[in-house]
């Protein structure tokens, strides 16, 4: 009979690197190769996303004159404040007007818009009834429909109903949301569950008052979403009401700038308005994201707390 010796376990063959501490106590970080790159690659990706606001920012404190022929990242004869009165008072102000008209627009086609999409998308998730199945994926398919297709179709039905070159041909189409259904759903089939929905039932509640009351709460992260998707849908659309409106009056911004390039050579100053309009008109984006972001917040720790 042969014994056998029980197998010693070997020493590390590396000792772990010492911890470091600098003068004050506190642990040093320790910078390795991957760290380092990705630090680089998320920098250029900043700076890629970031100098086109910059260039915006700059270019609008320009003149016609030093526009073209100065740096493009540097101030050169500064005048924003020259641009901005000319921007709200050129043509009777009617930059004012476009963009009012913008507020409009995405203002309340998004909320309606949401709240069509939310009561969609909760029917579809919480309700059993036929065909269900093919009319969410009927709904769906219209996200692979590009906008531009059916621009000249909404026109056609505008004009049978006497609705083109008016505030209603370019909200009207604006307040459905086939993506919206979809986020609604999914959002609503997660976080909903069944059995607050059958208390409120139990208690003698319409379906919409617990839609109202308790559904649309839990969805407001996802409404957010929704809204602010749609909302910068509508403010940047242009090829809709390019379509839809021959009255100057009833543009939103988009169309109201590019009106405004195209006379560049009969009133030369016009190409700074442009500029310094599209910084303007993205300054209620930047608003709306901030305002909202921390319905995001909330919605990211709903439900990892469990009591």
């Amino acid at each position: 009979m042969t014994l056998t010796t029980p197998k010693t376990p070997r020493p590390p063959t590396s000792e772990p690197k010492p911890v470091r501490y600098d003068a004050k106590g506190n642990r040093k970080q320790r910078w390795d190769r991957r760290s380092v790159l990705t630090t680089a690659v998320l920098f250029v990706v900043t700076v890629y996303f970031i100098s086109p606001a910059y260039w915006l920012l700059i270019s609008s404190s320009k003149g016609p004159s030093t526009l073209y022929n100065s740096a493009g990242f540097w101030f050169a004869k500064f005048q924003f404040g020259k641009n901005i009165s000319g921007l709200f008072s050129y043509d009777g102000g009617i930059f004012s007007r476009w963009l009012l008209n913008t507020v409009l627009y995405a203002g309340v086609g998004a909320i309606l818009a949401t709240l069509l999409a939310a009561a969609a998308g909760y029917a579809l998730a919480k309700y059993e009834f036929k065909g269900r199945e093919a009319i969410f994926w009927t709904i769906l398919s219209g996200v692979l429909v590009p906008g531009t297709a059916l621009a000249l179709p909404l026109y056609l039905l505008m004009s049978k109903v006497h609705l083109t070159n008016t505030y209603w041909s370019v909200l009207i189409p604006s307040i459905v949301s086939p993506f919206g259904v979809y986020l609604a759903r999914i959002y609503a089939t997660g976080s909903i569950p069944t059995e607050i929905i059958e208390a409120g039932r139990v208690d003698g509640a319409s379906e919409f008052r617990i839609f109202r009351t308790i559904s649309l709460r839990i969805m407001s992260p996802a409404l957010v979403t929704i809204f602010l998707f749609q909302f910068v849908a509508i403010w940047n659309n242009f090829f809709l009401p390019l379509v839809m409106l021959s009255n100057q009056k009833l543009y939103p911004v988009t169309l109201g700038l590019y009106s405004w390039d195209n006379q560049y050579g009969q009133a030369p100053q016009l190409i700074s308005y442009v500029v310094t309009g599209a910084l303007v008109s993205v300054i209620p984006l930047v608003i709306a994201f901030l305002s909202l972001q921390r319905f995001w917040r909330s919605g990211l720790t709903a439900g990892s707390i469990r009591i």
